[in-house]
C-alpha cells in the first residue's frame, strides 16, 4: 500500500487551486504545507491533500515530467466519477476519456481519465466490486 506520492509541477499556485477545486468531491478536503527548510539538505517545499487524517497527495515545484507518473483516485460511485470528471475539466483540465465502463479491464471498472495543468494523467475511478456493490 502506497503511503505518499510528490508530483512535480510547474506552477505550485496554478496546481493548488486546480487541485483544491477538484479533489474535494472525492472527500479529499485536508490541505498541508510542508516547508522544506524543516527537513534535510535539499528538501522541497511540499503543498499536500489528503483525508481521514492521512496527507498523501503533495505537489512540490519543479520540471513536470507528465509521462512518468498516472494517477488513479477512488472514487465511490458512477455518480462521483461523473461529477469529478466535469469539476476536473472545469478547472482546465483537458479530456484523455469520458466518464464510462473500461471493458478492457472489467465491465464493473468505470472511470473518467483527464490531463492536469501540467499534462499528468489523472484518472478517476470507480471499481464495484472493491466497494462491496
Amino acid at each position: 500500500m502506497l503511503d505518499h506520492i510528490f508530483l512535480t509541477v510547474s506552477d505550485t499556485a496554478r496546481s493548488i487551486a486546480f487541485y483544491e477545486q477538484v479533489l474535494p468531491i472525492l472527500g479529499i478536503t485536508a490541505r498541508h504545507d510542508y516547508d522544506g527548510s524543516e527537513g534535510p539538505a535539499g528538501h522541497p517545499d511540499l503543498k499536500g491533500f489528503g483525508a481521514g487524517g492521512k496527507v498523501f497527495f503533495w505537489l512540490r515545484q519543479g520540471t513536470p515530467a507528465q509521462g512518468a507518473v498516472h494517477v488513479g483516485f477512488v472514487a465511490t460511485s458512477d455518480a462521483m466519477v461523473r461529477a469529478v470528471h466535469a469539476e476536473a475539466l472545469s478547472a482546465g483540465a483537458v479530456e484523455i476519456h469520458a466518464p464510462g465502463p473500461q471493458l478492457h479491464y472489467d465491465p464493473r471498472y468505470f472511470a473518467a481519465h483527464v490531463r492536469d495543468p501540467d499534462g499528468y494523467s489523472l484518472e478517476f475511478v470507480y471499481k464495484s466490486w472493491q466497494h462491496g456493490n
